[in-house]
């Protein structure tokens, strides 16, 4: 599905260079669920954010999908982030002026898909997980969990091949982290290839492969 090549990221402190992320080398197929683990600090979530092209690098190759994404403009990245791609964060990113309803429905909106449609879709993302009753509600009237599913609904509703999360359950109780875990479990059963950022050495069990990140590296 996705293949990191002798990767580099680094910003410039005065006349040195400091590097977030250095020579990774990375594959990943379709349907594996993989669990990135290391200090803070050790890169995590730029390694995240690079795959998932929020980030830019600096030297290296990627390919997504068969499509070089080094050699992408950032219209065409963008274009491929958006179908392909669903990101679920330990801080929730929703909309707080908008519905439950509207904040899953937002990534629709941005691919022209129709209104009818949109409906039809956002009702099951709301009824697959127990929201309906919250589908009028703000973000600030939802407890963490609930945040954090709305969260995940509209990360889904767009069908992504792929779907990043970071810290996803960092901000939730034991209970509500593990329903969360079980929820990508079942998604990962469903054939969406999922990479999870976490400290959680009972949340990266869930995955199928590990991998430590240390200084920027990843650990062998």
């Amino acid at each position: 599905m996705l293949e990191l090549k002798k990767i580099f990221k680094w910003v410039n402190n005065g006349n040195n260079r400091v590097f977030l992320l250095k020579d990774i080398n990375l594959t990943v197929k379709e349907g594996e669920f993989i669990s990135i683990m290391g200090p803070s600090g050790s890169g995590k979530s730029t390694l995240l954010n690079v795959i998932g092209m929020l980030d830019e690098f600096d030297e290296g190759e990627y390919e997504f999908l068969y499509e070089p994404v080094h050699k992408l403009k950032e219209k065409q990245r963008t274009g491929l982030y958006k179908r392909y791609i669903g990101f679920v964060f330990q801080a929730y990113h929703l909309i707080d002026e908008l519905t439950v309803y509207e904040n899953i429905e937002t990534p629709l909106i941005y691919q022209d898909v129709k209104a009818s449609e949109r409906k039809a879709m956002v009702a099951d993302m709301l009824d697959r997980f127990n929201i309906v009753g919250k589908k009028d509600l703000f973000p600030s009237q939802l407890s963490g969990g609930q945040q954090q599913l709305v969260g995940i609904a509209r990360a889904l509703i767009s069908k992504p091949k792929l779907l990043l999360a970071d810290e996803p359950t960092g901000n939730l109780n034991s209970k509500q982290g593990e329903e969360i875990m079980n929820l990508f479990s079942e998604l990962n059963k469903e054939g969406v290839t999922i990479i999870q950022v976490t400290h959680s050495e009972k949340n990266a069990s869930y995955g199928s492969k590990i991998i430590n990140l240390l200084d920027g590296r990843i650990e062998l």
